[in-house]
Formats: structure tokens, C-alpha cells, sequence
């Protein structure tokens, strides 16, 4: 795998993916095309100008944030919040431009924290080579391998495969999308019970409380997670847990009975 990142030459297709000029790109060569699973549920931190890949995509997170797409390194910034220098060009506060190749190469921990400390100012500037892609010539590249790009295809959907089942038998693996499942049949509330139900669809991150705990208003019951973003479910009464529905992990609707309260009667 540290042999095929750095020898990749990775072509920026898209900016902007996860905030401040982060790039979308994908190798050339398609033998050098890892494909692996986003994190589900999502980080809710990444560091910034953390290296990544998910799906057969490869992107730099521009800023600390939440993400899912999984490290294979850091690098240098990607967005020069203050100034402009050499790197930086033309007015922009974003390293890269559409169609620009990526390539890597490997530095010690020490190196990165001094080139990540001078490079928004100046220093340790970068290695930029003028270069052009002809579609022709490319297309004819992708001819000339077809035979050993079948292979590795091969052994990578079966790789992927295997990655996916053991993510799966690990509990982790990606939900299907929420909303194409079918909505299981409302649960019956037990007598002088509120239903608590989910705000979002997302997924059941924490359970906070147990049945039988009493609670007072403005309590967590459950945390839910959607869209990278924790979503904390408060008890709007003080009362009684009286039942639970679900687990952790486990994915929910909007609207879906999180769990039956019973409030404290005056």
C-alpha cells in the first residue's frame, strides 16, 4: 500500500470536498487506484491536511473537521488562511487547481511539523512541474495495460470484497441509506407514556439512560449521529424511562420511537 501512494500521480478532479479547497483526485493509473469503505458512523474529528481515502477518491482535509474517508498520511496546508506566497498564486488562498497531479512522497514526523510551521509563510516550497495530459495518449496507456489493469481489478474486488465482510461481521460496516428502508410498524406506548422519538435519520450513537432511571428536563437520553454531527435527544419533562427501543449502532428514521417516558405527574 506505501508503495503504491507514493508512486501514484493523483489528478485533481474536483475542490472543495470537505471544506477550504480540500481536493477530490484519483490516480492515473488505474492499478494504483486503492478502494476502501468509508467510516460509518463518521469521525467527529480529522486533523487538518489529513490524507485520505474513500471509495477509489483521495482528498486533504483543509481544516479539522469531522470525516469518514480513511488515513493513509498528512501532508502540507492545503489553504493559506492569511497570506499568499510562491505556492500560493494568483490571489488565491487554495493550493490547487483543477486537473493539477499529485504526487507524495514520504518525510519523517520531525520533517512534516517543520515543512506543515514554514510552509503557510513561504518557506519549504514545493516541487512544481509544469506538465500536460494528452486523452490520446492517455487512452493509449490504458490500451496498451489492459491486460494487467483487468488483473489488479480482479484481485481488488475481491480484496474489497473480503474488507467488506469483515467489517460487516465487525458492526461497522456502511448502512444501507435510511431512507429506502422500510419503516417498521409503530410501537404501542405503554399507559400515561410520551414517545420520545428521533429528530433526524441518522444512526443511534449513545444510549444515556437505562429503563427505570428517572431523569429531569433538559436530560441526554440518546445521542444520535447524522451527517457527521452528534444530535443530543433531551428529555422535554422530567419522568421515568419506562422502555428502550433499540441499540446503539443501530440506524433510525426521523420520527422513529426512541424510547417511552413516563413524565412526573403534578
Amino acid at each position: 500500500m506505501q508503495r503504491i501512494v507514493f508512486d501514484a500521480s493523483y489528478l485533481v478532479m474536483g475542490l472543495g470536498d470537505v471544506y477550504l479547497g480540500a481536493p477530490v483526485a484519483t490516480p492515473l493509473d488505474p492499478r494504483h487506484r486503492l478502494v476502501t469503505t468509508k467510516y460509518n458512523p463518521a469521525r467527529t474529528w480529522t486533523p487538518e491536511n489529513a490524507v485520505g481515502i474513500g471509495g477509489a477518491y483521495l482528498c486533504v482535509y483543509g481544516m479539522e473537521g469531522p470525516g469518514g474517508y480513511q488515513f493513509v498520511g498528512r501532508t502540507v496546508q492545503m489553504w493559506n488562511r492569511y497570506r499568499q506566497t510562491r505556492d500560493f498564486r494568483d490571489g488565491r488562498q487554495w493550493l490547487l487547481r483543477f486537473f493539477d497531479q499529485i504526487r507524495f512522497y514520504p518525510v519523517s514526523a520531525e520533517e512534516l511539523l517543520e515543512l506543515r510551521a514554514g510552509f503557510p509563510f513561504g518557506k519549504h516550497a514545493l516541487r512544481i512541474e509544469e506538465s500536460s495530459l494528452e486523452l490520446g495518449e492517455y487512452l493509449a496507456f490504458l490500451e496498451q495495460e489492459r491486460d494487467s489493469i483487468e488483473t489488479f481489478r480482479q484481485r481488488q474486488r475481491q480484496a474489497f470484497a473480503v474488507e467488506r465482510e469483515r467489517w460487516r461481521a465487525a458492526g461497522v460496516s456502511e448502512s444501507p441509506a435510511l431512507e429506502t428502508a422500510p419503516r417498521a410498524e409503530a410501537t404501542e406506548l405503554p399507559e400515561n407514556c410520551i414517545a420520545v422519538t428521533s429528530p433526524v435519520s441518522g444512526s443511534v450513537w449513545q444510549i444515556k439512560v437505562e429503563a427505570g432511571q428517572r431523569v429531569a428536563k433538559g436530560d441526554a437520553l440518546i445521542i444520535m449521529e447524522a451527517m457527521k454531527m452528534e444530535i443530543a435527544v433531551v428529555a422535554e419533562t422530567a419522568g421515568t424511562v419506562v422502555s428502550i427501543h433499540g441499540t446503539a449502532g443501530q440506524g433510525a428514521r426521523a420520527g422513529d420511537l426512541l424510547l417511552a417516558l413516563r413524565p412526573v405527574q403534578p
